[in-house]
């Protein structure tokens, strides 16, 4: 299921879920790439044996943003490489 396709009437997680996501794209398109895949994330792990369509749906979405992060900043106690 496309993450842009409307939730089921009554289904009230679909819901929140879809405008979940839709504010993780939101703070990705306003450069918070970083907080949007870690949120993502989080929800995926929340999801992932309980519910595994709402799994899938930030599963996705945490893979697209993740090709846009610029990835593990080095800092202390982070070695280079």
């Amino acid at each position: 299921m496309d993450d842009a396709t409307p939730p089921v009437a009554g289904d009230d997680t679909a819901a929140i879920d879809g405008l979940l996501l839709e504010s993780l794209k939101a703070l990705a398109a306003a450069g918070e790439v970083e907080v949007a895949c870690q949120l993502a994330g989080r929800a995926c792990a929340l999801y992932r044996h309980d519910n595994p369509r709402a799994w899938n749906r930030f599963n996705v979405l945490l893979h697209r943003l993740a090709s846009r992060a610029s990835g593990p900043q080095q800092g202390p106690g982070r070695p280079a490489g």
